[in-house]
């Protein structure tokens, strides 16, 4: 190596040893040392790639038009971790894990505060297009013992891959919330899942095309149970056969949660009611884990 290479090593590292101790009195320790593993990391990279000042621009212009996209009807920047591997890194890492319990999954950037709360065995699609589907399943702790009164939270996409935030106005469908019975049972109306492409119209989806990445996701049905005395949980239920389980554009498959759809004609459906057309039902139970498990 040469003095001018040294000397330039050393300029580099200086920079990256200020910043560092610029964070030495912070008083939260948490706080200090994740900033500073976020500098020292950021740093690494940039001198990884030799980080050219236009690759820094772009960069900049990138997360300000994210920024720019982002509301409370869409998160780019949840979009991006997904995309990128972070957020189901982060769920990996604070996943709490017990014999036979529901493994967790993506959130996602279309969950919305407010949704509309139906009864047990009520029809949560409101209008939303589609084939009818009758999705049931119980509610159980680790241990077997079922959880009456957990409260689920469900969203899904319409068949024409959209979520109720991607339209115009308020409307609310695909969405609601229900409770479990005494049981731990759980039953709903909505409509089948279908495969949809995440928003592809914003920087993400250009860095998913300059990588040759498809923005498709594999047909699902959010989930999220809470229960007294329990972990939240965070999951999906993916359509078995679904042509993209394998190249999920979030990386959010997991085989537990792929679940096979039973295809019915006209006729009596499991809550009594009469099926005018063809329908669709499918199986699935939670088990979460005690709080004292973590």
């Amino acid at each position: 190596m040469t003095a001018e290479h040294d000397a330039a090593a050393d300029r580099e590292q200086a920079v990256t040893d200020e910043v560092l101790a610029s964070f030495d009195r912070t008083a939260d320790p948490r706080l200090r040392e994740v900033m500073q593993s976020l500098v020292h990391h950021l740093h690494s990279f940039a001198r990884e790639v030799r980080l050219t000042e236009a690759e820094w621009e772009r960069a900049i212009a990138f997360l300000t038009r994210a920024g720019h996209l982002t509301d409370d009807r869409r998160q780019e920047f949840i979009l991006l971790s997904d995309v990128l591997g972070l957020s189901m890194l982060a769920v990996a890492i604070n996943e709490t894990r017990a014999p036979g319990a529901t493994e967790a999954t993506v959130f996602g950037p279309f969950f919305v505060d407010g949704a509309p709360e139906i009864p047990l065995g009520g029809d949560l699609a409101h209008g939303a297009a589609g084939t009818p589907c009758h999705v049931s399943g119980q509610v159980r702790s680790a241990d077997g013992s079922p959880l009456p009164d957990v409260r689920l939270d469900v969203w899904g996409a319409d068949e024409d891959g959209f979520y109720d935030v991607q339209y115009p106005g308020d409307r609310s469908a695909g969405r609601g919330w229900l409770r479990t019975g005494p049981d731990g049972t759980y039953r709903f109306w909505t409509v089948l899942p279908t495969p949809y492409p995440i928003p592809h119209d914003g920087p993400v989806g250009d860095l998913l095309a300059a990588a040759g990445r498809g923005p498709m996701r594999p047909a699902h049905l959010h989930f999220k149970a809470t229960a007294p005395g329990h972990r939240p949980l965070i999951t999906h239920v993916f359509v078995a056969g679904d042509p993209y389980l394998g190249c999920d554009a979030v990386f959010g498959v997991k085989d537990s949660l792929v679940v096979a759809v039973d295809h019915h004609t006209a006729g009596t459906a499991p809550d009594g009611s009469h099926a005018q057309g063809a329908w669709t039902s499918m199986a699935f139970d939670l088990v979460l884990v005690p709080d004292a498990a973590g």
